[in-house]
C-alpha cells in the first residue's frame, strides 16, 4: 500500500514538473524569436508600443515600469495592513475570531472582476483611472493571502516565546512584536511574497481601474498599463509579429515572477542559515 501511494505522489510531482516545463517551452519558443526580430534592447527598453504604425514599434518599458509601480504600491499598502491584521487575529478573543476569520476567507473567494467593479464604483470616482487606484485595489486583493499565511505562521510560534517575554517584564504589545512576530518572520515573508505574486499576475481588476494607457508612468494620478493588461487587451486581435511580441511580453512576466521567487528563496535561506 505504501509503495502504491509513493507511486501516486511521484506521478503527481512529475505531472507538476511536466506542466511547468511545457509552459516554459511554449513561452520561450513563441517569445524569444520575437525578441530576436525586434531586438532585445529595443523590446525591453523601448518606450513606445504602437503595433499599428509602419513600421510597428514594440517597446514594453512603460508596461514593465507600470507593473513594478503597481506591485510595489500594492505591497506597501497590503503588507503592513495584512500583517497587523494577522497579529490581531492570532491574539483576539475567540468570539471575535469566529466572526472576523470567515470574513477574511470570504475576501479570497471574491472574483477579481467583482473587485474591479468595486474599484470602478468606489475608488475611480475619487482617484481617477490611475496608478493610485490600481495600487489601492490590489492592496485590498492581496490582504487574504497575507493575513491567512501570516496568521498561521504566528500561531505556529510556541506560546513559551510570549510567556517568556512577559516573564522578563515586557508588556503585551512588546512581547507580541519583539518576541512572537520575529520568530514567525519566515512565514510572514512568504505571505508577502505570495501576495506580491498575486499582484503581479492580476489582470482584470487592473484593466478596470488603471486607465490602460501604454505610456511611461509620469504621475501616481495618471493612467498606466501593466504587462498582464497589455497581453489580455490585445491578444484577441493580434497576429504575426504582434502576437509574437505579446508572447514575448509573457516571457518577461514569467522571468519577473521567477526572480521574485528566487529572491525570496535566497533571502529565506540566508535567514535560516
Amino acid at each position: 500500500m505504501r509503495e502504491r501511494m509513493d507511486g501516486v505522489f511521484f506521478c503527481a510531482a512529475l505531472f507538476s514538473l511536466l506542466a511547468v516545463a511545457l509552459i516554459c517551452v511554449f513561452l520561450f519558443r513563441g517569445g524569444l524569436p520575437a525578441m530576436g526580430k525586434i531586438g532585445v534592447l529595443r523590446f525591453l527598453l523601448g518606450t513606445e508600443w504602437s503595433p499599428a504604425d509602419t513600421p510597428p514599434r514594440f517597446g514594453i518599458l512603460p508596461m514593465i515600469l507600470g507593473s513594478l509601480s503597481v506591485t510595489a504600491g500594492a505591497a506597501l499598502i497590503g503588507a503592513p495592513v495584512g500583517v497587523l491584521a494577522a497579529v490581531f487575529l492570532s491574539r483576539c478573543p475567540a468570539g471575535v475570531y469566529r466572526v472576523a476569520k470567515p470574513l477574511v476567507d470570504l475576501l479570497a473567494g471574491i472574483p477579481s472582476v467583482v473587485y474591479g467593479f468595486f474599484g470602478m464604483i468606489a475608488i475611480v470616482p475619487l482617484l481617477g483611472n490611475s496608478m493610485v487606484s490600481a495600487c489601492l485595489l490590489l492592496g485590498i486583493m492581496i490582504l487574504p493571502t497575507v493575513i491567512s499565511i501570516s496568521e498561521s505562521s504566528i500561531r505556529a510560534v510556541p506560546e513559551e516565546y510570549y510567556e517568556g517575554a512577559l516573564a522578563l517584564g515586557a508588556g503585551h504589545y512588546r512581547a507580541v512584536f519583539f518576541a512572537v512576530l520575529p520568530a514567525a518572520k519566515s512565514g510572514v515573508l512568504a505571505a508577502v511574497v505570495l501576495g506580491v505574486g498575486r499582484a503581479v499576475g492580476e489582470t482584470m481588476a487592473v484593466i478596470m481601474v488603471a486607465g490602460n494607457q501604454a505610456r511611461m508612468p509620469v504621475s501616481p494620478f495618471k493612467g498606466l498599463r501593466t504587462l498582464t493588461a497589455n497581453i489580455v487587451i490585445e491578444m484577441g486581435y493580434a497576429a504575426e509579429l504582434h502576437r509574437e511580441a505579446l508572447i514575448a511580453t509573457g516571457v518577461v512576466l514569467f522571468v519577473f515572477i521567477l526572480l521574485i521567487n528566487f529572491s525570496f528563496a535566497l533571502l529565506a535561506g540566508r535567514k535560516k542559515g
